[in-house]
């Protein structure tokens, strides 16, 4: 699938509290990375109460579909992107506006002092404020078939990856828009956009999927996304309209949130 990068704006704002890691001996025994780069900087409340189970969560969706996902599943090119690979988790279905969450990442942690940067790509049934996990991440965390496997987990910021992607849904066009935004490092708190059909910005609409919809379509001509994160912060790419339409096209921006 091509990917398609054009003209970019940016306007940043500050980051919220810093936790610092304090990972043990015990926390790397892993041959695997646990994702954690720097200083952890987590998001909203804490989740407690909840396991880690082995999913398993991945992107061939061996443990069933990716709720985060169209149809068809991640793409290969939103996949590489991302670059958590295995690194992957899928959310207990109970927490409010759950789909909220789809492609922000959580930070994991074992009262054994294992912790993970996790990439949220599903969330489905589980007990109370549980989570799913891929292979590498049950091994990174320490887990064990037969024992139980308690921690707690938080939205996190995700380790820097690169530009945030545009991936619209397939039936997407001038009159109906829905898309997903890929590989945010901060959790999202809204997207809007500019376009022929709205003179100033207009909130997309989250669905069950993780996908932001304007059931109205952004028009024929140039659009401007803008994506605030959790924190305040703003994003703005600004795309010609692409000479192929919109439909299951990925478009790539020029930066991301800090």
């Amino acid at each position: 699938m091509q990917v398609q990068g054009l003209i970019v704006g940016a306007v940043l704002a500050s980051v919220t509290a810093v936790a610092c890691s304090s990972s043990s001996a015990d926390a790397d025994a892993s041959p695997h990375g646990n994702g954690v780069e720097g200083p952890i900087v987590t998001y909203g409340p804490k989740y407690e109460g909840g396991e880690f189970h082995l999913g398993p969560v991945d992107w061939a969706e061996s443990g069933g579909h990716n709720a985060c996902a169209p149809a068809e599943g991640y793409p290969s090119v939103v996949q590489d992107a991302e670059g958590e690979g295995p690194l992957l988790a899928g959310l207990w279905s109970g927490i409010p506006d759950v789909a909220e969450a789809c492609d922000a990442c959580i930070y994991v942690k074992t009262p054994k002092g294992r912790e993970a940067i996790l990439r949220v790509v599903t969330y489905g049934d589980t007990t109370k404020n549980s989570i799913d996990v891929s292979p590498t991440a049950f091994d990174v965390l320490g887990g064990e078939v037969d024992a139980a496997r308690p921690m707690t987990w938080q939205l996190a910021k995700c380790p820097e990856r690169g530009a945030l992607l545009y991936q619209f849904q397939t039936g997407s066009n001038e009159d109906y828009t829905s898309l997903w935004v890929r590989e945010p490092r901060v959790p999202i708190a809204k997207v809007e956009v500019k376009s022929k059909n709205h003179a100033e910005y207009f909130a997309l609409v989250r669905g069950d999927d993780g996908a932001l919809t304007d059931g109205g379509g952004f028009g024929k001509g140039a659009f401007s996304i803008k994506v605030t994160g959790i924190d305040g912060q703003e994003v703005v790419d600004t795309f010609e309209f692409p000479t192929s339409g919109l439909a299951g096209v990925i478009l790539a921006g020029r930066a991301n949130l800090k």
